[in-house]
């Protein structure tokens, strides 16, 4: 019962507070920080064991990280290596410098200022990408720099865990991390084995995530598609996350990185959309719970005892940071709006600091008086981000706005998602497919058989696993900033459930797609389908034009009687339509239209007998 309860108090918390935050303009991190503030163990006391839910609410990151990596493809990846290791490295090295130098100078030993300086370096992933998200920044310069920084010091923090322990101060008599160090070394399967084990074994545990995404996760994925069954590729999905976030603890790494490099090699998956699509709630819903634990974790008491200490330690870090930051955004030719963008998003302490200061607590590298202060400047300083976020947003981005108007609208045009969503790749699909991608518009297909996806994959063809009657699905294919849907299943009651959803929610997107039959057309037509086609009435058409030439027509009398039938043909359809309701009207419709069609291709095959009209037409010149 005690779980039930806890549960609906994150999520009532989390549901009344974000809201507000988010009508008041302070963006959902606020809120969820706010949040858990308020039913924190220092505040109303709900809560009682934030740290325990902040290791659980991790998972999260995790999942984030997962679904980054999923949406770059490694082509891509070594593209950004200029501003991952340039960049991110950069801002690694001279954060460490500052902010070790500043902890030297106000009397540290030196190992505890490189270890401070270390932690303290690193930024929040959770909340950066959260804001660049919202703020639909992420493909923007200024997202993608923010990116590289943020990605270098994930791959970072494992040469710090390995590096802090030979910081340890032999003389510091700490007795508080014994336990967790148990736990630790249950968990870490290589903690006591020879470095050059240790090395070895780290680099088989991501051969094998690499190897193993390449080639088991295809054929594993294909099995679970035919069942069917969406809540098994659901568990699949979360099963395939959690296992590499175990594997990598056992090994010592950050189960974030090792979630984004799985991902990086499932960029080019037919399964991405879905596993993206599956894997989504989970992690919005964690991340959440993530900054509600963050927000629950400020020692309120502590502020109390140490006011202008704490606040001094959060404000000379923030400040350091987006100096360090603000100059490396110009170095990198960062200019205007999205360098101070680049800068407000980072200048914060990161989520892996709270991990890094257990771990230097539980090695005795920092004193636990230090580690609880710069937990509580951690926390407070990801408390301040949003805000300061909203000062960037409200004080200093006007002034850039129209200067930076042309530089974003280049970079948006050209990283757009695919302008074209085929749901739906036989025969029909493949048609229209084929005629757009030969004109260098690229689009994004989605088919849910995973025998057909296979096969058709051979012939070079980008194709996913999806079905597209899913809300979620259509969304991760691009659907919100797609231009057009062509529909082309041969299910008649799913084509109508995927053209209410997207009339629902993507308005703006265009609907193309196929009936089977005249009642099919206007039942599409009334759902709101912006063009119709028969699947079969045009080919069969072309059909009767042939036969007429076969009979002894000229090719442009018959290729004249064809359009006009299909003309007439198109207007009382719709004509007809109006009448469906009424079967004797509907008949007595169809006749008249049977009718005028006849007298209207008589009447111009008379009037083409006088006429001169073939110069198009050279086969029957004598």
């Amino acid at each position: 019962m005690d779980s039930l309860l806890h549960a609906f108090i994150f999520l009532a918390a989390g549901v009344i507070a974000v809201p507000i935050a988010t009508r008041l303009g302070l963006g959902s991190v606020l809120g969820y920080l706010i949040a858990g503030a308020l039913i924190g163990p220092f505040a109303m006391g709900f809560i009682d064991d934030a740290e325990r839910l902040m290791h659980f609410s991790e998972f999260g990151v995790v999942m984030m990280l997962f679904l980054i990596g999923i949406e770059l493809q490694p082509s891509v990846l070594w593209r950004m290596r200029i501003p991952i290791l340039g960049l991110g490295g950069l801002q690694m090295v001279i954060t460490t410098a500052a902010i070790g130098g500043v902890a030297y100078g106000l009397g540290q030993s030196w190992e505890n200022s490189l270890a401070i300086g270390l932690i303290l370096a690193l930024s929040s992933t959770a909340i950066a990408l959260q804001v660049l998200d919202e703020k639909n920044l992420m493909k923007t310069q200024s997202g993608k720099s923010g990116f590289a920084v943020l990605l270098f010091q994930d791959i970072a923090v494992i040469p710090i865990i390995a590096a802090l322990p030979l910081l340890a101060i032999a003389t510091l008599g700490s007795t508080t991390g014994t336990d967790t160090s148990h736990a630790t070394e249950s968990t870490n399967l290589i903690l006591h084995l020879p470095g050059w084990q240790k090395a070895i074994i780290v680099i088989g545990a991501v051969l094998g995530i690499i190897l193993a995404g390449r080639f088991l996760t295809r054929p594993l994925f294909r099995y679970i598609a035919e069942s069917r069954l969406r809540e098994l590729f659901t568990a699949t999905a979360l099963m395939l996350v959690m296992g590499i976030a175990v594997l990598m603890n056992m090994v010592g790494l950050s189960p974030a990185l090792g979630a984004f490099v799985a991902g990086v090699v499932l960029a080019d998956s037919e399964y991405r959309h879905e596993l993206e699509a599956n894997i989504d709630p989970f992690k919005t819903l964690l991340l959440g719970l993530f900054f509600i634990s963050v927000g629950a974790s400020i020692d309120f008491k502590l502020l109390a005892l140490e006011p202008l200490l704490i606040c001094g330690v959060v404000v000379g870090l923030v400040l350091i940071k987006l100096v360090i930051l603000l100059l490396l955004g110009g170095l990198f030719d960062l200019k205007g709006g999205p360098r101070y963008w680049f800068a407000f998003t980072l200048a914060q302490g990161g989520e892996f600091g709270f991990v890094l200061l257990s771990f230097s607590l539980q090695n005795q590298v920092l004193p636990k008086a230090t580690v609880d202060i710069l937990t509580a400047a951690i926390a407070l300083s990801m408390v301040l981000t949003p805000i300061l976020v909203v000062l960037n947003e409200k004080f200093i981005q006007p002034k850039y706005q129209h200067k930076d108007t042309t530089d974003v609208n280049n970079e948006e045009m050209e990283d757009q998602d695919d302008a074209v969503i085929i749901a739906g790749f036989g025969r029909f699909g493949q048609v229209a497919g084929r005629l757009l991608i030969a004109n260098d518009i690229p689009v994004t297909v989605l088919d849910h058989s995973a025998a057909h996806i296979e096969r058709v994959r051979r012939f070079g063809f980008k194709i996913f696993y999806g079905d597209a009657s899913r809300e979620d699905l259509l969304h991760t294919a691009g659907a919100h900033k797609a231009k057009l849907l062509i529909i082309a299943i041969d299910d008649k009651e799913k084509t109508r459930k995927i053209i209410d959803i997207v009339k629902h929610n993507y308005p703006h997107l265009k609907i193309y797609t196929r009936a089977f039959d005249a009642i099919h057309y206007h039942e599409l037509k009334a759902a709101g389908a912006d063009y119709i086609e028969r699947e079969v009435f045009l080919s069969s058409l072309k059909v009767g034009e042939k036969a007429l030439e076969a009979l002894g027509m000229r090719a442009y009398q018959a290729r004249r009687q064809a359009l006009r039938f299909a003309e007439h043909d198109r207007m009382s359809t719709d004509r007809i339509g109006q009448h469906l309701d009424d079967n004797t009207r509907f008949i007595s419709e169809t006749r008249i239209a049977h009718t005028e069609v006849l007298e209207l291709l008589r009447r111009d095959r008379k009037i083409a007998k006088t006429s001169v009209d073939h110069a198009w037409d050279p086969s029957g010149h004598e």
